[in-house]
């Protein structure tokens, strides 16, 4: 055993999901030391074929979304139509903690493997179902996709400057988000399974998770009867709160109190008695009066020269990095947040890390070591002949 056991060493997950939101909560779960089985079809999973940009040639091009949402786990080929492999996966079933899809409602039923089944085969199972639009409801029989979901569900049209042009996270916000939840529900299912020896099943969906995130933005309508808006790239409700424009490139700063917009203030000069300014209300009020007089004074210095004196004066800011550069950055470095691989075919390769990191020890995730995403049906093999093994 390593001496550095990770969190769910002993948990074993079989991911019968594709594209992202699946993917991404049995790859949290892999990251903390599960053994995650990734169950493909002949075809493989959608986003093996999600690109340019690819790497690799031929029958050995791999693409880097797939890479992004795969890692830690193993790969075998199930053709669920036959009977032989059926008999395959339910034998993984009965030898699993963990089951994970994100079928149409309905599909996992007519395969023959229904809730019901599921519990049939073993009784211990935690089941995590991801959907679209949810489970039950009037659009439950929707397919769902991430952009799709960022417009139903409402974060489109606060994203961005123009509102002619509703604009999406730059990331898909939605599927990470359904299978951040998706990982959430299925630990407090395991420890509710600890006291009742039983399974259950756990629901989430991509417009769940992003209502989920509305935060004071769905209060404001709640609550206050506000519909919210677009902000650009300025808080709603606090300011200065966002981006300004130097002599060189953007800054970014955060005064979430009184006292940091007076420190602020005494940092670039600004009259803090001026009445339009004298409380965050007001600021937020004239924001476009108070937006034109920061970027007045900060545009006779580099963002170089404000980003120290703000540093030292105790004022969050900050720059706006390229990709690049946050993978170059000693910080992101620090927090575990690159990780290297071996891949079968592409070789040593560098990904994004886990987030998360426990206090005995440095790992990404608490994994000693990572394992690179697998090729189609890579350990069909190993798997198979696992699945028909006696259970003790």
């Amino acid at each position: 055993m390593s001496p550095h056991p990770a969190p769910l060493d002993d948990l074993v997950v079989l991911d019968l999901t594709r594209a992202l939101a699946g993917p991404h909560a049995a790859m949290m779960l892999g990251d903390m030391g599960a053994r995650v089985i990734k169950v493909e079809s002949p075809a493989g999973d959608d986003t093996r074929g999600w690109g340019p940009p690819f790497v690799g040639e031929g029958d050995e091009r791999e693409s880097t979304y797939f890479l992004a949402a795969n890692r830690n786990k193993e790969s075998v080929v199930l053709d669920l139509k036959t009977e032989e492999d059926r008999e395959v996966l339910a034998g993984l079933v009965r030898r699993s903690d963990v089951l994970m899809e994100n079928f149409r409602v309905g599909v996992l039923e007519r395969l023959g493997f229904g809730i019901e089944r599921l519990h049939e085969l073993n009784p211990r199972l935690i089941v995590l179902s991801i959907t679209g639009f949810g489970h039950d409801g009037p659009e439950a029989s929707r397919a769902g996709y991430d952009q799709i979901a960022q417009g139903e569900g409402g974060l489109m049209s606060i994203t961005g400057s123009d509102p002619e042009q509703p604009t999406k996270v730059g990331v898909p916000i939605a599927d990470l988000l359904a299978g951040m939840n998706g990982a959430y529900g299925v630990l407090a299912a395991l420890h509710e399974r600890s006291r009742t020896g039983r399974g259950r099943v756990v629901r989430t969906s991509l417009l769940a998770s992003v209502v989920g995130v509305h935060a004071f933005q769905g209060t404001r309508w709640t609550v206050a009867k506000e519909v919210p808006g677009m902000s650009g790239p300025h808080h709603p409700s606090i300011a200065p709160y966002g981006l300004f424009h130097t002599a060189t490139s953007p800054v970014q700063v955060a005064c979430g109190s009184e006292t940091l917009w007076r420190s602020f203030a005494a940092a670039t000069g600004l009259d803090v008695d001026d009445p339009r300014f004298a409380t965050n209300g007001d600021r937020v009020g004239h924001r476009d009066e108070l937006t034109a007089v920061i970027e007045e004074v900060l545009a006779q210095q580099p963002a170089e020269h404000w980003l120290a004196l703000f540093g030292g004066a105790g004022i969050p800011s900050g720059k706006v990095r390229s990709i690049d550069d946050v993978y170059a950055w000693e910080q992101t470095r620090s927090q575990g947040l690159l990780l290297d691989v071996d891949h079968p075919t592409q070789g040593a390769l560098q990904l994004p890390g886990s987030p998360i990191r426990f206090d005995d020890n440095a790992f990404s995730g608490g994994r000693a070591t990572h394992e690179a995403p697998p090729t189609l049906g890579q350990h069909d093999a190993a798997i198979r002949a696992w699945a028909r093994e006696p259970q003790q």
